[in-house]
């Protein structure tokens, strides 16, 4: 029994690359190609799934995406010319890491700055907020219980 499922396990395991691709037809003969087209779709957002890779989609539009991919890879185009067809037609968006640009500094410094203005403000709103006063001298306080008492 323990043998069967061990053996389940190691086919599992060998068969898990081929899940990627849903269709048999798509995989390029090269083996290196291939390997290359599937680290390219790795690198790739679906456009239509939340943060997954069109290597992992199953949605229409990342089968489509990988066709092209190995299209592109078999045409004999390098690594960077496929992401760059890819992003010119698609946007950073594409991309799971986008690179590091202005942009993409200001979206990720925006909260940053955003917190540090809020406790800025809480700061000097804090101190521009005046001296509680001084207490009372006990000839104040007699005085104080002398009129409220009229």
């Amino acid at each position: 029994m323990h043998l069967i499922l061990l053996a389940l396990l190691v086919i599992c395991a060998l068969a898990h690359p081929a899940y990627a691709v849903s269709d048999p037809a798509e995989l390029l003969p090269n083996r290196q190609q291939e390997q290359r087209a599937e680290r390219i779709g790795g690198e790739l957002r679906c456009l239509v799934c939340q943060n997954e890779s069109i290597e992992e989609s199953n949605a229409d539009l990342a089968r489509d995406l990988r066709r092209i991919i190995r299209q592109r890879v078999a045409a004999g185009d390098s690594d960077k010319q496929v992401v760059e067809w890819m992003v010119a037609r698609y946007g950073d968006f594409v991309r799971l890491r986008p690179p590091f640009t202005i942009v993409t500094a200001a979206l990720w410094g925006a909260p940053v700055l955003a917190l540090t203005a809020g406790v800025a403000v809480v700061l000097i709103a804090r101190r521009r907020r005046p001296a509680a006063p001084d207490p009372l001298t006990p000839e104040e306080q007699r005085r104080v219980s002398e009129l409220l008492r009229q």
